[in-house]
């Protein structure tokens, strides 16, 4: 369970970062991903919220699951945008800021496990069952993602 929800966080930390940094791109550029990645995350917890069958009486707890999943994508996408408008940089300070972007993803994957816990109890056998394979199957499985490691 801990390998999908590290694999969950991953996806919604860092979907479409390694592109933002891979090409330089303009202002507007980074503006219009910055959106795309915001709608990543929403996309995400649509489609885990239908495919989990969240109930009303679960929602409490959905949607402190929610708001971290929403913190953690804030909070990756002001440290790539941060790497982004830093420009050229020397190897060392690259590595302190990508440094400084794991520990913010190790920071956010705890606070989201601790997050799902309570969820994941509340969930009935049938969707805990549903988790299991959801999460199993990837970040990127639903919402029009491909699967990670598993040929297609």
């Amino acid at each position: 369970m801990k390998k999908a929800l590290v694999i969950l966080a991953s996806t919604l930390a860092m979907s479409g970062a390694f592109a933002q940094t891979a090409a330089p791109a303009s202002a507007p550029a980074a503006s219009a991903q910055a959106g795309k990645h915001e709608r990543n995350v929403e996309d995400r917890i649509a489609y885990l919220h239908s495919q989990l069958k969240i109930t009303p009486a679960q929602e409490t707890q959905w949607n402190a699951f929610a708001d971290v999943m929403r913190s953690n994508g804030d909070t990756m996408g002001t440290l790539f945008k941060q790497r982004h408008d830093a420009g050229p940089q020397s190897a060392i300070d690259d590595m302190k800021q990508y440094a400084t972007i794991a520990q913010a993803h190790a920071d956010g994957m705890k606070k989201l496990v601790d997050a799902f816990e309570p969820l994941y109890s509340s969930l009935s056998p049938e969707q805990k069952k549903l988790a299991d394979q959801t999460f199993r199957q990837g970040p990127n499985a639903g919402a029009g993602g491909k699967k990670h490691g598993k040929a297609q």
